[in-house]
């Protein structure tokens, strides 16, 4: 009784072969299996992978992504530069001043350190701009340049209108300048960096609950080693994120 069980066995799945392995093959060559027949049967689909640089959040204004705004100004080598000039390339955006004694020298190193990251990357750049342009003009600039180490061929820093820098830095990039006698060097500002992508789009990740952080901690020293409450570097992050931009 034995054998006849195994024969049993057998004939079914010979004829199961010879009727349907012939069909699934011919299926597989003509291109016919699709995606659903690779699912488990509760439907699941697929979902398209985001892409690094789709994970970087927009910064929205009344339902509008917004864009970095114009400018126009003078570099450290007596050029002319405006925004322009960075169509086509992700670039950091920061506030600054050659003789502020607290956070600007921070800020210099940090970004000395983002240029060795991106040295050979013609589509990289910094756009540093000056809040006391009556002292920093493109003799003192450049000097500064030479001091830092500030060596990439699109990195300007630019110097022009006291009220058109104020303008771009408050209204235009959200990012505070000012001056003020009480503070350290007499002028105010946030240390915060900002990222613009290729299309010229401010670009930030997101906190946990999904709103844009918005701009980076330029004033914390990269390897800064903190204690719980303080605020803790970015410029890693940073990196990380304009490598996926580019």
């Amino acid at each position: 009784m034995k054998n006849y069980s195994y024969i049993g066995v057998s004939l079914v799945i010979l004829i199961f072969g010879i009727i349907f392995i012939p069909r699934i093959l011919d299926r597989v060559s003509e291109g016919q299996v699709v995606e659903s027949d690779r699912l488990s049967n509760k439907g699941e689909k697929t979902k398209k992978k985001k892409t690094k640089a789709e994970t970087l959040s927009y910064i929205e204004i009344n339902g509008e992504k917004k864009k970095a705004p114009a400018f126009e100004f003078v570099n450290q080598d007596g050029d002319t530069i405006s925004n322009e000039d960075y169509e086509g390339k992700v670039y950091v955006v920061e506030f600054f001043f050659t003789t502020c004694p607290t956070i600007c020298p921070v800020m210099s190193e940090n970004l000395v350190e983002v240029q060795e990251e991106f040295k050979g990357e013609d589509d990289f750049g910094v756009a540093s701009f000056s809040i006391d342009p009556e002292h920093d003009t493109p003799e003192v600039l450049k000097e500064y340049a030479d001091k830092y180490g500030i060596t990439h061929k699109n990195w300007n820093l630019m110097t022009g209108d006291k009220q058109e820098l104020y303008t771009l830095a408050n209204k235009g990039f959200n990012i505070y300048a000012g001056e003020d006698a009480s503070v350290a060097g007499g002028f105010a500002h946030s240390g915060l960096f900002a990222l613009v992508d290729k299309e010229g789009y401010i670009r930030s990740r997101t906190d946990q609950f999904g709103n844009p952080l918005v701009y980076y901690r330029g004033f914390v020293k990269r390897n800064k080693s903190v204690v719980e409450g303080e605020e803790g570097p970015q410029i890693d992050i940073l990196i990380e994120d304009i490598k996926n931009l580019l």
